[in-house]
């Protein structure tokens, strides 16, 4: 984190002209990530999350108040065409604190800013308004939030204990990749381990790392007595080297090209010559300025050597220095400094994995709380207090050219040992100065829009950058506002009680101008995908803006696909998607319910060696995925496939992508298995797939046991077919996808009788 000192520290408030940034799409890989995990794939944080860095208000000057925002005219699009995708390091336009231009913005902006939700600033603020909300009045307002904008996965204040796969939630904002986190109650002899897994964007890092002291980056200023090398004075003054090194330059260019020598050169010389010759000529000088002088005396003669008679380049010219001892200022590193007021004592370590345990015969997963297992990185563990910890592996300190990529950005918050703490593990975040509060609705349809923004590659669309400018414009007039109102009560406040109010007032600020910039960027999305109006998207049958939370995943779906499942079908029309357990158990893997990814299955407790390839996935961050291929539907299948006949039911998801050949579900820019061009996420293109090792990655996994059920699942025998038949009718499962489990479970000999 910078030096580590309190005025490196981001801070929360309002700058008078902030930068507009477009909000994160959570995976983006329609073209090469720079840096850190999934840079372009899980896609920039903007706003409150991870967006521009807001300095402190003056707060003795008002702040100027926004001027209303006006319809656009007729017929007139409101956002200029300019390019970029969502998530991507384009320079940004300023949004002026000020207004926008009337052009840019809705008529709805208007009364979302100055309306009922936002007093205005020519009324007079009654007293205890002006007051900064206590924790009561937090409480009151998150009920009331509540019930007009339920969580679309409400917290559980005990997740099941021993549930592998945990409980899946979803967080407001940009600041974690899909906006998903899990909540999984590990048994223990002490009582339940209960953990939150998340996995943070890299736009978000700055944040986590702010509410950190991480030995050796606290830094001081020290004095201290060093030896350095410096010009004299009086060389510096006559400027000797400057005149000598040009006159240098001026005649090794003649010599490199084998030109003549110009008259300019030779004037250079001249004039280098003239300097060096009045200080040597000054009896008052000392022996060390004698010395100087001289050296570049000899140089010059040098040079008339080479002017005179020509020949082979000159040797680099030095300046004169000498050395001494002087008291310098430097900042060093405070290894085992006490943490700065506000922040969490952090420890670095090498990267590992909560070693878990996941019993075959039951179904339930332990952990005791310690063990872990060693992983190819780095990671901070980091002391919340009160028992509290949180273990983080950030992307600056993991080089994906030598460490595990999929690790990258993969968070735990662990709560004390015993049961309840469902709701204190999301609230708990706000400690790492991450988004605590679940998603609402309408929250989830700007994730969609985000996800169908970098799903179907619409970030170049014409106006899409623009829209995105002006939705984060008006979250920056509604920041000014409050500001505005609350002036009085902000000013009597101390640094750190100012930071404090400021995050808040950025989360109101964002809450509040949702509505308008999910309006702004459903229009834009829908006239980029072909419709006429925002409004006639929302209402079209494929869009859905809520996620599928009905099994051990949760998922976000495209339009593109949902709304044309007829097309993909006859795209595919012939093939299916399918998945080898190369000698994996099938039982054990319908056990679990979930076909899960090699970094799924490290926490879920189930051991390593059943991918074909884990740790090099690790390496190319394919570990956060699961593998299937497109194929020609088989007519004779071997035993331990799953197939989908129907590849509409997962190619409606929006986080998968794919190459027509093995390249490891590479995402990794640094890996040589990475290939940019190769990457795609249209499904029609996939449905065309020809490559024998072609590969299409879903994050996390799919759950085999919900609406993603695969419609084959071939088993080697019927004795095997039996027991599975059996586990599954004593869980209560009749179904898959729809389908008796009867028709979807199957044998090799089905096909060859």
């Amino acid at each position: 984190m910078g030096t580590g000192s309190k005025s490196s520290h981001q801070s929360y408030a309002v700058s008078p002209t902030a930068l507009a940034e477009a909000p994160a799409a959570p995976l983006d890989i329609t073209g090469a990530p720079a840096a850190g995990e999934e840079s372009d794939l899980t896609g920039a944080a903007a706003g409150a999350s991870g967006g521009p860095v807001f300095e402190m208000p003056e707060l003795p000057k008002p702040v100027v108040e926004p001027a209303p925002l006006a319809e656009p005219p007729a017929g007139d699009d409101p956002l200029a065409e300019l390019g970029g995708p969502l998530g991507t390091d384009s320079e940004p336009e300023p949004v002026v604190s000020a207004a926008p231009p009337e052009e840019d913005v809705p008529e709805a902006s208007a009364e979302g800013v100055a309306g009922d939700a936002v007093q205005s600033s020519d009324e007079e603020q009654p007293a205890e308004e002006a007051v900064l909300l206590q924790a009561e009045d937090i409480q009151e307002v998150q009920e009331e939030e509540e019930e007009t904008d339920p969580p679309l996965t409400p917290v559980p204040a005990a997740p099941p204990v021993g549930e592998p796969t945990g409980t899946p939630i979803l967080v407001g904002g940009d600041d974690f990749i899909n906006s998903e986190a899990t909540l999984v109650a590990y048994d223990s002899p002490d009582g339940p381990r209960e953990v939150l897994l998340t996995h943070i964007s890299e736009e978000a890092e700055e944040k986590l790392l702010d509410a950190l002291s991480i030995p050796g980056t606290h830094m001081e200023e020290i004095q201290v007595e060093e030896e350095v090398k410096e010009r004299l004075d009086l060389d510096k003054e006559k400027k000797l080297a400057e005149l000598t090194k040009t006159a240098v330059s001026s005649v090794q260019h003649k010599l490199k090209t084998g030109s003549e020598m110009s008259d300019a050169s030779i004037a250079k010389h001249q004039a280098a010559v003239d300097a060096v010759s009045a200080v040597l000529n000054n009896p008052s000088i000392s022996d060390d300025e004698k010395a100087m002088a001289q050296h570049y005396m000899d140089q010059l003669n040098v040079v008339k050597d080479k002017i005179d008679n020509g020949g082979a380049p000159m040797p680099w010219m030095d300046a004169y220095e000498v050395t001494t001892t002087k008291m310098v200022t430097k900042q060093v590193p405070v290894p085992d400094g006490d943490p700065e007021p506000g922040t969490l004592a952090a420890t670095v370590r090498k990267a590992s994995r909560i070693k878990a345990n996941l019993d075959p015969a039951t179904g339930q997963t332990s952990w005791d709380g310690v063990t872990r297992s060693s992983a190819n990185g780095t990671e901070y563990e980091i002391d919340m207090g009160d028992g509290w910890k949180a273990v983080y592996r950030p992307y600056k300190d993991n080089d994906p050219k030598h460490t595990e990529y999929s690790l990258r950005g993969q968070l735990e918050v662990h709560a004390p040992a015993g049961a309840g703490h469902g709701k204190d593990l999301v609230e708990r975040l706000e400690q790492l100065h991450l988004m605590n509060k679940p998603m609402t609705a309408s929250e989830g349809e700007w994730t969609y829009l985000a996800n169908n923004i970098a799903a179907q590659g619409l970030g170049d669309a014409p106006g899409m950058k623009a829209a995105m400018e002006t939705a984060q414009g008006l979250q920056d007039l509604q920041v000014q506002e409050i500001v505005h109102q609350r002036m009085e009560s902000l000013m009597g406040l101390d640094s750190d009680a100012l930071q404090t109010a400021m995050k808040r007032i950025h989360l109101e600020a964002s809450h509040k101008v949702l509505p308008m910039k999910v309006d702004v960027v459903r229009d834009a999305v829908a006239k980029a995908s072909g419709f006429s109006s925002g409004a006639e998207l929302a209402a079209s049958p494929g869009y859905e803006p809520t996620p599928s939370t009905g099994g051990k995943w949760l998922t976000w779906s495209r339009f593109d696909v949902t709304g044309k499942k007829a097309e993909i079908q006859d795209a595919f029309k012939g093939r299916s998607l399918s998945h080898n357990l190369n000698g994996g158990d099938l039982a054990s893997l319908l056990g679990t319910g979930v076909l899960a990814s090699t970094e799924k299955r490290a926490v879920m407790g189930i051991g390593g060696g059943l991918g074909m390839s884990e740790q090099a996935d690790k390496m190319t961050g394919g570990a956060n995925s699961v593998f299937l291929r497109v194929k020609k539907t088989p007519t004779q299948p071997g035993g331990g496939r799953l197939i989908w006949d129907d590849p509409s039911v997962l190619m409606q998801r929006s986080d998968y992508y794919a190459y027509n050949g093995d390249h490891y579900g590479a995402i990794n820019p640094a890996h040589h298995n990475y290939n940019a061009g190769a990457i795609t996420r249209d499904p029609m293109k996939i449905a065309k797939f020809n490559g024998s090792s072609n590969e299409i990655m879903f994050r996390n996994g799919i759950d085999l046991l919900g609406a993603e059920a695969p419609s084959r699942i071939v088993c080697h025998t019927a004795a095997e077919r039996s027991s599975i038949l059996a586990s599954l009718t004593a869980r209560g499962i009749t179904q898959l996808g729809g389908k008796p489990v009867e028709d979807v479970l199957c044998t090799e000999a089905d096909y060859y009788s």
